[in-house]
């Protein structure tokens, strides 16, 4: 039995794995473990209190996927819900569909009994109506409503630190179940209605007991364009070690060169329990993992694989 996430999942590590020592499943343990990451009022990239999209608006993207079973929840741009993660495990357990985004997910979301937030975020307005006056030069945020040239601006509010973020879970439990899940707040000043990889499936997740499970974060533009995690997945498939996967699916995110803004880091366990990450630049990056006999989560550096291009 064993958890890692990425850093940001620290938050909620220690109570996912708490579930997999009282016989929940890996769906449970990645769940409870994300959920804690969604409230965590400190982190700017998922949640409500995430950096909103360019009208200020908190647009919040999910992903849980069944490695024994290979179904899958997913939910893009909701608004207004604290756990976009549950209400993905829900379509996964109530629907004949896989994916929800916008109204149709918030309606499912009320008729599943979620609550809207009460949540109250003044000081991300405080940021974001900064953000629009000296990035864009828009002294009144208000007009950006109205605008026909949003898309103009949104590329001039393209902040490559505040692409990524998402927040990754991959856990194993007491039966060798496999389960991934991601939740992220999204791109900061993204357009509205943006579509990051953490929702998508294939892209930004993907679990199958038979070899392993993958999760991205970073520039979702790319995961998506190149199907990172199912890719590494497949790798898996074909005989590749752990790491050899990882690194192939960094190296094919290497060889998009055009439309191409920041990176992406992969963490990933194969169907034994072994986990890995890698990222996209020199530092490699970081991932942190935890079993049932440890009292904390221990960090494990993963492995750089830099884009060379311009």
């Amino acid at each position: 039995m064993i958890v890692m996430a990425t850093g940001n999942g620290d938050v909620g590590i220690r109570q996912a794995t708490t579930a997999l020592k009282e016989g929940k499943s890996a769906v449970d343990a990645v769940e409870i473990g994300i959920r804690e990451v969604e409230i965590n009022r400190k982190d700017r990239s998922v949640g409500l209190h995430g950096y909103p999209n360019i009208l200020g608006v908190a647009e919040l993207d999910a992903l849980i996927m069944d490695g024994r079973t290979r179904n899958v929840g997913a939910v893009g741009a909701v608004k207004g819900y604290d756990h976009p993660i549950s209400i993905a495990r829900n379509v996964m357990e109530k629907l004949i569909h896989v994916f929800l985004v916008a109204e149709g997910a918030e309606r499912f979301a009320a008729e599943m009994g979620f609550e809207k937030s009460t949540l109250k975020t003044p000081e991300m307005r405080e940021i974001y109506e900064k953000h629009v006056r000296e990035t864009l030069g828009v002294e009144d945020p208000e007009t950006l409503q109205t605008t026909n040239e949003l898309w103009k601006l949104s590329h001039m509010a393209v902040d490559a630190q505040k692409a990524g973020g998402t927040t990754n879970f991959i856990a194993q439990d007491g039966n060798g179940d496999i389960c991934t899940g991601v939740s992220t707040s999204g791109w900061g000043w993204k357009y509205p209605g943006r579509l990051g990889d953490s929702p998508v499936i294939s892209a930004g997740g993907y679990a199958d007991n038979r070899y392993g499970a993958a999760a991205c974060t970073g520039t979702g533009e790319l995961c998506i364009r190149d199907g990172t995690a199912r890719n590494v997945v497949t790798y898996m498939k074909m005989g590749m070690s752990l790491e050899e996967a990882t690194t192939e699916g960094l190296r094919d995110m290497n060889d998009l060169t055009s439309q191409r803004i920041g990176g992406v880091t992969i963490i990933s366990m194969d169907h034994h329990g072994a986990h890995f990450s890698g990222n996209t630049s020199e530092g490699g990056g970081s991932h942190i993992f935890m079993t049932p006999d440890m009292d904390g989560p221990e960090t494990v550096t993963g492995i750089g694989v830099p884009y060379e291009g311009e």
